[in-house]
């Protein structure tokens, strides 16, 4: 076994072979925006760089699939599928960031709403663990179901089971046109009552989120296609005494909402969609991005000297609903909720099928996994 303080893999095969020479904790990294998410790392660690794996493999425009190596920066392959009409349905905050590293966090956007998550989009995948296994799982087309799923598993676990080196992925057509239906709803209950009468609907809305900032709030729900406008408009009917607009160049709307998802301190809360008058109440001065209908909110603290006082404030007002900690996760102890404890072994036992030698990020993931 070898010692050494980076390593820049080109290939699978590579990676697979420096993997089986290393003896120190191992850190993925890809282009370093997401690298403080998840506990702090073990002294000494071997940074496996993964910007040498950074080949679009296929882009197959008929079947809706890519095949991506985990270095390729995100923006460079929705430009790429742009040329076809087609997109990664994924629209996280950060677009400098890689494939892999979006993956690894299973970092999402408002096309959450309709598209789901990465662990709806990946439908292969392609891993180097601790000794160098190289495993594979999936396929290439989306009605594939070989395997064992390990593109669910691996992505959201910030890195700590093994080297994600290559994904699948299923692709959807770019919408022609896109409009936005706003509303602002100052009061919190009522802003939950709007949002339950949109989702009730089978509106078909590409996002269904919600802002709230210096005590006020908007509704906002986003339509694609040529009858995005008139879509849009029907939508507002459904809310009665309440302001609406609908705005057709609409991506600075989004640009800002996904932007307000970052900031010094941000917690991520899983909550009921009925429990937004509640996520409110706990953000205190922080700014709330939720993708409303799912229950995922963000919230977002302005700087000051009492960040970390105000963080875990909200933490405790929120539970038991679980929280994790992503921007300034080295405010507090431990940026996750801790798990109950079956679920904490159910998943030390994955961590010790994928990493028997616990060289992947150890103590940096829920429970100190």
């Amino acid at each position: 076994m070898t010692t050494a303080s980076a390593v820049r893999p080109a290939s699978t095969e590579e990676a697979a072979s420096a993997l089986a020479e290393l003896s120190s904790p191992v850190r993925p990294l890809g282009a370093g925006s997401r690298a403080e998410w998840g506990g702090p790392d073990a002294p000494g660690a071997v940074t496996v760089h993964t910007g040498g794996l950074d080949r679009i493999v296929a882009h197959n425009p008929g079947d809706f699939t890519a095949i991506v190596q985990a270095g390729v920066p995100f923006a460079e392959l929705q430009r790429h599928l742009g040329r076809e009409g087609q997109w990664l349905a994924l629209d996280p905050p950060d677009r400098g960031g890689t494939i892999g590293g979006l993956v690894a966090t299973a970092d999402s956007g408002p096309a959450r709403h309709r598209y789901g998550g990465v662990r709806d989009l990946v439908i292969g995948i392609t891993v180097v663990l601790s000794d160098g296994t190289v495993a594979r799982s999936g396929g290439t087309v989306i009605k594939n179901v070989a395997g064992y799923d390990l593109g669910k598993l691996f992505a959201g676990s910030y890195g700590t089971l093994g080297l994600v080196t290559q994904v699948a992925l299923r692709l959807h057509p770019l919408p022609a046109r896109t409009a936005t239906l706003v509303a602002a709803i100052a009061d919190p209950a009522a802003l939950t009552a709007a949002v339950l009468a949109m989702s009730r609907h089978p509106l078909e809305a590409m996002a269904l989120d919600v802002s709230w900032a210096g005590g006020t709030g908007r509704l906002l729900v986003r339509f694609g296609g040529v009858t995005a406008a008139a879509r849009a408009a029907d939508a507002a009917k459904l809310l009665h005494d309440v302001d609406t607009d609908v705005v057709v160049d609409d991506e600075s709307i989004w640009a800002a909402q996904r932007s307000a998802q970052r900031g010094p301190a941000v917690v991520k809360v899983s909550a009921l969609p009925t429990d937004l008058p509640a996520v409110i109440a706990a953000a205190g001065d922080a700014t709330v991005v939720s993708r409303a209908a799912l229950g995922v909110s963000y919230l977002c603290f302005p700087a000051g000297d009492d960040l970390a006082a105000r963080v875990t404030a909200a933490r405790a007002a929120l539970a038991p609903r679980p929280t994790v900690v992503l921007d300034g996760a080295r405010l507090v102890e431990g940026p996750w909720t801790a798990p109950d404890p079956g679920t904490l072994a159910l998943m030390r036992s994955v961590k010790a099928r994928f990493d028997p030698a616990g060289m992947f990020r150890p103590g940096t993931y829920v429970g100190g996994i």
